[in-house]
């Protein structure tokens, strides 16, 4: 039994997914600290210094609990396109080009599609000969734009 979990554990592509994960928390507490520090006391400073920040005190003023903070959701949008963009850029695309210097294929573009006429899936390879949902043999035609 242990030896299966060693050879799962091993495996090539859970070691890159590790490693891929470690590195993306590693980036994202570099961008949530650069969002907290950096973004945030812009976004303040865009009300004019006081207050509670960018937003709209709904009750009591000085009251937190209803303070409808618009500049805490700006930053965390903020931080969630700048982590998409690092996440994307250092991990997706070097990972796609060693890929494919192995000849391996990875987050290609889906090919062109075709509906089914039988259970009208839409998600056929054109290519298909039957139908992967309801097993009826498709008609060669041209396929539907994907």
């Amino acid at each position: 039994m242990l030896k299966g979990f060693k050879n799962f554990v091993m495996r090539g592509d859970i070691v890159t997914v590790a490693v891929g994960l470690i590195i993306a928390l590693a980036f994202s507490t570099l961008i949530k600290a650069f969002t907290d520090f950096v973004v945030n006391p812009v976004i303040a400073r865009l009300q004019g210094g006081h207050g509670l920040g960018l937003g709209w005190q709904l009750g009591r003023a000085d009251n937190r609990a209803t303070y409808l903070d618009i500049g805490s959701f700006i930053s965390a949008l903020i931080y969630f396109l700048i982590f998409m963009a690092v996440v994307y850029f250092f991990i997706v695309v070097p990972y796609k080009h060693v890929q494919a210097r192995r000849g391996v294929v990875v987050f290609d573009e889906p090919g062109p599609l075709k509906t089914c006429p039988a259970c009208l899936s839409e998600d056929l390879p054109a290519a298909a000969a039957k139908c992967r949902h309801c097993g009826t043999d498709q008609p060669s035609g041209t396929p539907r734009p994907a």
